[in-house]
């Protein structure tokens, strides 16, 4: 598997989504600051560096670790001291017959040691591709907080302008009440829908402070030491081809853990058949023959006789975790295939209609609505006119910035699912 490292972690969203964050803004703000500014990129350092999930990872990684370790070391070799022939009758009487050995033995490993090291060395492997996918998951939800708080700016911004918007309708419709050319109801109803705008306003600053605590807990913080975050989600990125996404799917991080997985599978296979044969245990020492006050060496070898085959169980075991992770990552591929074209599709919808919102319908309106509120002051139009034009560039504008929003979700989404850079 081709290791995901923190950096090419934290530049898969990065990457996508720079073009949100202005080139001459600094990225790092001093934290603490109540007027400090939050740039994805500095988000996204900050939750990879101390996303509490992330601490589980690194404990499990360095677990995996400490038995990678363990598994490499030697058996210890074991010191035996026998005494025979003493304490016994005529001959035998007191020690002047015995003889007392002092030998070491050890156990011969060999492709024993090898299959348990390579077992623990794919069990690491594992390890760290899981959290190489829990930190591209940190990254892509950190990202999509900052769409969230961003998109939260944008609609607190849009009901600041729909309330100014009905301010200056206010105004409009009280002059012509004082002169006699509208009926006090117009002004009654304008006064009215100036007060729901107040109250949109009020739900999406509700919105705006849960969006930012959000992504503050991305990082482990219980409240937002920024003010506003800094990004334009207006401009749209442009995204790799659908042909080059699916060609790079191979590349998923899931898949990867699916390879991972039948690596340790095979290594637990290999230890399991190796330890259907028992281990050597070779000895040597020395015997002190008290008769004759003579020393002679002595060897032997311990062969354990297997006549029950007892690793038959984790050898069925092993290969059957081989199969189910072939068949995994099988089921894995036609998943991501399938939600890669989704995904894609719906990309392509919010895109267009992104583009044809800011292009085509918003300039027309905003252009109608200068020319209805200059015939309505003249007299030409009345308020309903007023107040639909009105009503149809705010709600334009709102769509607009949902349609903007969703096409950098998608891109994320899409960076989640491949682990690579979507954008270019």
């Amino acid at each position: 598997m081709r290791r995901i490292d923190r950096a090419r972690v934290a530049a898969s969203c990065v990457l996508a989504l720079t073009y949100l964050a202005p080139a001459d803004l600094v990225h790092a703000q001093a934290e603490g600051s109540e007027s400090a500014a939050l740039a994805l990129p500095a988000a996204l350092d900050r939750a990879l560096a101390s996303h509490p999930g992330l601490v589980v990872v690194h404990h499990r990684i360095a677990e995996r670790e400490g038995e990678r370790e363990q598994a490499a070391l030697l058996p210890n070799p074991q010191l035996d001291l026998t005494v025979e022939d003493f304490a016994g009758g005529g001959d035998f009487e007191g020690v002047v017959a015995a003889e007392t050995t002092l030998g070491i033995s050890w156990v011969l490993e060999g492709r024993a040691r090898r299959a348990r090291v390579g077992a623990a060395e794919a069990g690491s492997a594992l390890a760290s591709a899981e959290g190489e996918i829990r930190r591209l998951e940190v990254a892509a939800d950190t990202a999509e907080h900052f769409l969230e708080s961003l998109a939260a700016q944008e609609r607190l911004a849009r009901a600041e302008a729909a309330i100014a918007l009905a301010e200056r309708a206010v105004e409009a419709v009280r002059r012509r009440v004082r002169a006699g050319q509208a009926p006090k109801a117009e002004l009654a109803r304008a006064e009215a829908e100036l007060a729901t705008e107040q109250l949109e306003r009020d739900d999406v600053t509700h919105e705006l402070v849960t969006a930012y605590h959000r992504l503050a807990s991305q990082w482990g913080a219980t409240e937002p030491d920024f003010a506003r975050v800094e990004g334009d989600l207006l401009t749209l990125p442009t995204v790799t081809s659908y042909d080059v996404l699916v060609a790079g799917l191979e590349e998923n991080p899931q898949l990867a853990r699916y390879a991972s997985e039948e690596r340790l599978a095979r290594a637990n296979l290999s230890l399991a058949e190796v330890r259907r044969w028992p281990a050597l245990r070779p000895r040597v020492g020395v015997r002190r023959h008290e008769a004759s006050d003579d020393y002679a060496i002595v060897a032997g070898v311990s062969v354990p006789i297997p006549i029950l085959n007892r690793g038959q169980g984790k050898i069925a075991g092993s290969r059957a975790s081989i199969a189910r992770s072939r068949a995994e990552a099988d089921a894995a591929r036609v998943r991501l295939r399938t939600t890669l074209f989704a995904l894609y599709e719906e990309l392509e919808h919010y895109f267009h209609r992104a583009e044809t919102l800011r292009e085509k319908v918003v300039p027309r309106l905003a252009e109608a609505l200068d020319g209805t509120r200059r015939g309505y002051e003249r007299g030409r139009y009345g308020y309903f006119e007023l107040r639909s034009v009105q009503a149809d560039l705010l709600r334009a504008e709102n769509e607009l910035l949902e349609a903007s929003a969703g096409v950098h979700r998608l891109a994320v989404s899409l960076e989640r699912l491949t682990g690579e850079k979507v954008t270019r």
